[in-house]
């Protein structure tokens, strides 16, 4: 699994590429861990064009990140999920507690 973090205007740009599975878990979870500090108040917005496959944990880290991030005021989105990984948001109810584009 690898994770990018670009700041770009006014959002934070995730670019995930690869397996969120539960062996990249702990590693993307620290990655991700500046983006939803306290001082830090943007969009963040997850490119989601090369993510192959997404375990449970890999959602508990999305619920985390998008429950800091709207206690801000601010949104998560999730753009260009496979149909395969948009399957698992929708069996898990998680298709809407998050924006997709």
């Amino acid at each position: 699994m690898k994770t990018t973090i670009q700041n770009i205007d006014e959002n934070i740009i995730v670019t995930m590429i690869g397996s969120l599975d539960t062996a990249a878990a702990i590693e993307t979870e620290q990655t991700l861990k500046p983006i939803t500090a306290p001082e830090v108040v943007k969009d963040i917005v997850f490119e989601c064009q090369e993510l192959e496959y997404i375990a449970s944990s890999g959602l508990r880290i999305l619920l985390d990140v998008l429950k800091k991030t709207k206690a801000k005021g601010k949104r998560v989105v999730l753009r260009n999920l496979n149909e395969e990984i948009k399957n698992v948001f929708k069996i898990t109810g998680f298709i809407n507690l998050f924006e997709f584009e």
